[in-house]
């Protein structure tokens, strides 16, 4: 397909036309977004500084809270922006650049749930092999495989839709740039491309969701086999990772799984994936967690 681009510059829509709504969206998204900074900040800086640094897990949820920070950053100011202003424009290079760094932190985080996932596995399924299996150049191999299977992941996105000719309408009904409602604004035949994208991202993330789920069927069938505090511990664990696993992937598969063509509200819920999940992780992470909560009251009651 050959790239005719007029296009110097995209509308956003945004999620409503409505001035009141978009009143009520600022405030909730500035809300969401101060939160999300604060949770994961806390997070990050809870375990950077305490003894909880030298576990794996801790490690990865670490990884986890400076990806959510990242991620949403590239986003939400934008999303608050754009709700408060009256002309909602980006450049055609800034578009770009949002689609490829969304994409990036986003694949990202995916990997690190990922890692996460194979740490509970080593620890409750081989724990006598744990330390040496999950030794700290491991988690580190696991950190880079994430930013390389992402990098990779955004960047044939990337380069995939700068081929693509923009010639006519400008306006993209969503919030941020994303490759679904930009493959409707493209003045050509999108079918080949509409399958690659399923592909890079439907699939994708599907396929790593099934892995997830796979992984947690078994580690919960491994847990009958420990003690009723063993279970439970195991279980509160588990239990957090799975309702984050939950939360990030099925809207993340809702949204990318059909087609571009079909009309199913991806807009609305991409909102569950962009700013939602990220804002309810450090309250799933600390809320079900003792270890966390105790280095938080000496970290913070030190700092203070």
């Amino acid at each position: 397909m050959e790239n005719q681009n007029n296009v110097t510059e995209f509308v956003l829509l945004g999620l409503f036309m409505n001035k009141e709504m978009k009143i009520i969206c600022f405030a909730f998204f500035l809300l969401c977004y101060f939160a999300i900074f604060l949770g994961n900040f806390i997070i990050f800086v809870t375990i950077t500084y305490s003894h909880l640094i030298q576990q794996p897990m801790y490690y990865f949820l670490c990884h986890l809270s400076l990806m959510d920070l990242a991620y949403t950053s590239t986003i939400i100011p934008r999303l608050i922006r754009d709700l408060a202003a009256k002309r909602k424009t980006i450049s055609y290079n800034g578009c770009m650049t949002q689609l490829f760094s969304a994409h990036l932190l986003g694949g990202v985080e995916m990997f690190i749930l990922v890692s996460m996932a194979f740490d509970r596995y080593i620890a409750i399924c081989k724990p006598l092999h744990y330390m040496v299996i999950m030794n700290r150049r491991r988690c580190n191999m696991l950190i880079l495989v994430a930013w390389a299977v992402a990098f990779w992941h955004s960047i044939a996105q990337l380069l995939m839709v700068l081929r693509l000719p923009f010639c006519g309408p400008n306006h993209i009904d969503h919030y941020i740039c994303d490759v679904k409602p930009l493959l409707k604004l493209v003045c050509g035949d999108t079918h080949v491309v509409s399958i690659l994208v399923i592909a890079n991202n439907g699939m994708v993330c599907l396929i790593t969701f099934l892995v997830l789920v796979a992984s947690y069927v078994v580690i919960l069938y491994h847990i009958r086999m420990h003690s009723t505090e063993g279970r439970h511990k195991a279980l509160s664990t588990c239990g957090s990772h799975i309702m984050v696993v939950v939360l990030f992937f099925v809207p993340c598969i809702y949204a990318y799984v059909p087609p571009p063509s079909a009309n199913n509200n991806e807009k609305e819920f991409s909102v569950l994936y962009t700013v939602i999940a990220p804002m309810l992780n450090p309250l799933i992470y600390t809320l079900r967690n003792t270890e966390m909560k105790s280095a938080m009251r000496k970290v913070w009651y030190r700092k203070i």
